[in-house]
């Protein structure tokens, strides 16, 4: 036993990497196959519902539930093994049996999965799949059975895993609604070989469909963003040619640019999600080990020439809409020095004009502090006269007016020099 403290998710994440193995299958062999999402927020979804119907279906023939927190589950329900597992925005149910129809495709395989249950779904059906499991015969007896059953101009074959099997698939949706698949298996595929084939081609299908929903926002906002580009284009002439005031191509720059934000935050995890869920489709392809049968097209080049160019538009549509954030918001900063080297202007006349009028106020000033000087010193002049009189008049025969003559230039000077200190005490 370690003295060391584990972590309290070591075993949960640990027990993750093996909590969905692949079902074991032996041909022949049907299965159907269920993706279920919800049309909105569904990554943020109530999961609880998820379980609740999936233990709605397993009430139906007597099984044991899952745990409650439960993701996966794998057990029997009457004649079928069933396969429920929940995924960030989607749930799958794969029913096999061990039973092989006379009828390939027979919508009655799906029946494992009742109409009145079907409508209860906490969701919307994304992909549905029918898959049949034969053992490999000759090959001519192979492409004659496929030639019948898919459509041959987009009908995608191909041996994987070194010959283990012969896959094919047109990827359309027949009259009963359902996707179809056909894996012929070599006699030496063992169980475990064949579900994982049958698991990978269920995969392939239930991620092209959750990335093609990336195409149709795309598409959506095609025509959005046709029209933020020719109103940013405008508002850079505008601009170029100044025919509208800087801060009113500011104002509608600043909207069009959040406009551009919000559109980009509702299509981000769509767009992020279709990058990654693409990335999951080749990977699956891929580990397939695909090796070209007759001359036909494998899956790998149907998805070259069908799912790629939807896919490079997702891509496309993601960098477009970046680059017109990028070029509003730069945009927006170059309006935004022009308005402010504007505004700098409108401050350095308005300081300007403050200036002149401060000069004349001085003046006026200095001219009401002269006349308040000459205010003063008449009536300083005439008190000083009338206090002085009394006394000179009784030491001789001075004159009232000559009095006042004599007192005032020292008057006026001291006048002066009162208002010029408490003037400098206050400056």
């Amino acid at each position: 036993m370690s003295a060391i403290a584990d972590h309290p998710l070591r075993y949960n994440l640990a027990n993750e990497m093996h909590a969905r193995p692949f079902p074991l299958i032996e041909a022949p062999a049907t299965a159907a196959f269920l993706a279920i999402k919800r049309s909105q927020n569904a990554a943020a979804r109530e999961r609880a519902h998820d379980r609740a119907h999936l233990c709605a279906l397993l009430d139906r023939f007597g099984a044991a539930h899952p745990p409650p927190d439960a993701t996966h589950y794998f057990g029997q329900i009457g004649k079928h093994w069933l396969k429920w597992e929940s995924h960030t925005e989607f749930v799958t149910y794969t029913a096999f049996s061990n039973r092989l129809g006379t009828r390939a495709f027979d919508p009655a395989d799906f029946e494992v999965f009742p109409d009145d249950w079907l409508s209860q779904a906490p969701g919307e059906r994304v992909t549905s799949a029918l898959l049949r499991i034969e053992e490999m015969t000759q090959e001519a007896t192979m492409e004659r059975q496929m030639n019948d059953w898919f459509v041959p101009e987009s009908l995608a074959l191909s041996y994987v895993l070194d010959e283990a099997a012969l896959i094919a698939g047109d990827f359309s949706i027949d009259q009963a609604g359902h996707m179809r698949f056909a894996v012929f298996a070599a006699k030496d595929t063992g169980p475990q070989r064949i579900g994982r084939i049958v698991q990978r081609l269920c995969e392939v299908e239930t991620y092209k469909a959750m990335s093609m929903l990336g195409f149709a926002r795309a598409a959506e906002t095609r025509g959005v963003m046709a029209k933020f580009d020719a109103t940013l284009s405008e508002l850079m002439d505008d601009m170029t040619l100044h025919e509208t005031p800087a801060e009113a191509t500011l104002q509608d720059l600043l909207a069009v640019s959040s406009e551009l934000e919000k559109l980009a935050a509702d299509t981000s995890f769509r767009f992020g999600a279709t990058e990654a869920y693409e990335v999951i489709v080749n990977a699956r392809i891929t580990v397939l080990r695909e090796e070209r049968f007759k001359g036909r097209q494998t899956f790998g080049e149907f998805m070259m020439r069908r799912y790629d160019p939807a896919m490079r538009t997702v891509a496309a549509s993601r960098r477009r809409l970046v680059a017109m954030a990028d070029r509003a918001m730069r945009a927006g900063e170059l309006l935004r020095t022009r308005v402010e080297v504007e505004r700098s202007a409108q401050n350095q006349q308005l300081l300007e004009g403050m200036n002149r009028r401060a000069e004349v106020q001085l003046h006026m000033q200095q001219t009401v502090e002269g006349l308040s000087v000459v205010a003063i010193s008449y009536y300083a002049v005439n008190l000083v006269a009338y206090a002085l009189y009394p006394v000179v008049k009784s030491f001789g025969g001075v004159d009232k007016a000559l009095l006042m003559a004599l007192v005032t230039l020292p008057v006026v000077g001291l006048v002066w020099l009162a208002v010029r200190r408490i003037r400098r005490r206050f400056s």
